[in-house]
């Protein structure tokens, strides 16, 4: 029936089809990655963009999932409501400065991302005036197909244990 030889060029064929296919999927893997860390690197600078431009809160609204939790660098966890609430009080929350740099993205899998990123602000926060340089990771969920912030973690920068 078969020669040998026909069934050997027959299986390296099928050997090299399949690989093909493996490196054409871990190409569009890779772009989906890329395309994922370079949305949320927006959506980081885009928030940066909006403290400075007073529009915090309508910004929260659009990109903060519905539990979205975060911890500050000054030890308190506010959640969605608190932090409208002082979005809405301009008279005593405003951003005068803030600068993201060093900003790294981790993509997993299709619904979870998470950025690292240093960032230095001058603030003013229920009438108190906050300045400092902090350490930030933010987790972003994919909710049916819209990135959401879920939780947000800032950390001093710069501090040594016993500060």
């Amino acid at each position: 029936m078969f020669t040998n030889k026909w069934k050997w060029s027959a299986s390296v064929a099928g050997v090299m089809l399949v690989m093909a296919m493996m490196t054409q999927a871990s190409h569009a893997e890779s772009a989906s990655k890329k395309s994922i860390e370079e949305a949320i690197t927006k959506m980081e600078m885009d928030s940066a963009k909006a403290d400075m431009a007073g529009e915090t809160g309508s910004w929260m609204k659009a990109h903060n999932a519905e539990g979205y939790t975060m911890g500050t660098s000054w030890g308190a966890w506010e959640d969605n409501t608190e932090l409208q609430k002082q979005a809405a009080d301009t008279a005593k929350n405003k951003t005068n400065k803030r600068n993201i740099s060093d900003i790294k993205v981790s993509v997993y899998g299709d619904h979870t991302a998470i950025a690292r990123y240093k960032d230095s602000y001058d603030l003013m926060i229920d009438g108190e005036h906050r300045t400092r340089t902090v350490l930030t990771t933010d987790t972003w969920v994919n909710e049916n197909g819209v990135w959401k912030m879920a939780a947000s973690h800032s950390s001093q920068a710069g501090q040594k244990i016993g500060d």
